[in-house]
């Protein structure tokens, strides 16, 4: 387990910033379980879901850019949570898979020119004997203006996207699983946002700053 509880460049909680984050959460004599609960409320609520925000450089994977950011996207929201379960004793790892958003936003359909997302991102934490699934992207703010009902997270089961929303209607499929990761894979990362939306190359710093409430 000692490799899912290390600092890496990508899993940075050496930083300043990472540590003061956990430490206004977590407090002293919390269970694992109650640490991870609110690790992934904290990133799931305070760091807003934006899209718009992918950068391919690799310094833009990192957990401590994310922070700092305070919006990103499924796969620097999750690797921030894995920084900070490891930074607390958790063992925690990357999961990447294909899903298909069926309540995506027209804008966001016609940024990608799909309504697939290659290589979303969720982390694997291991609590109680078992490896258990946490997907911190989408901030409650963001589900209550789009009616989606918000991913809970108990810290005994999984939480990945729910198949409908709270109408019925389905909201995130999932299509192919690429696994989990002891570090962040960021070539196979990058090589796989490029081959989907080769459209995008030269304008992902362009909309670096487009905020998706402006799409709601």
């Amino acid at each position: 387990m000692q490799a899912y509880l290390t600092s890496s460049p990508f899993f940075d909680y050496d930083d300043v910033g990472i540590q003061q984050f956990s430490d206004r959460l977590v407090e002293v004599g919390m269970s694992d379980v109650e640490k991870a609960v609110v690790l992934y409320y904290g990133v799931r609520d305070d760091i807003a879901y934006n899209p718009y925000v992918f950068d391919p450089a690799s310094e833009a994977f990192k957990a401590s850019a994310c922070l700092e950011q305070g919006q990103s996207y499924c796969i620097p929201k999750a690797i921030l949570l894995g920084a900070l379960c490891r930074l607390n004793g958790i063992p925690a790892r990357l999961g990447l898979a294909d899903v298909r958003n069926h309540l995506s936003s027209p804008a966001l359909i016609e940024w990608l020119q799909s309504d697939v997302f290659v290589m979303h991102g969720y982390i694997e934490m291991y609590l109680s004997g078992q490896w258990v699934k946490a997907t911190p992207a989408f901030d409650a703010k963001l589900c209550k203006r789009m009616g989606v009902v918000p991913l809970e997270f108990n810290g005994l089961e999984d939480s990945i996207f729910h198949e409908h929303n709270g109408e019925g209607d389905r909201h995130m499929e999932y299509l192919t699983e690429h696994g989990t990761f002891e570090d962040v894979p960021y070539e196979k990362i990058v090589a796989s946002v490029a081959q989907a939306y080769p459209h995008l190359k030269d304008n992902f710093k362009a909309r670096q700053h487009h905020s998706l409430q402006q799409d709601s």
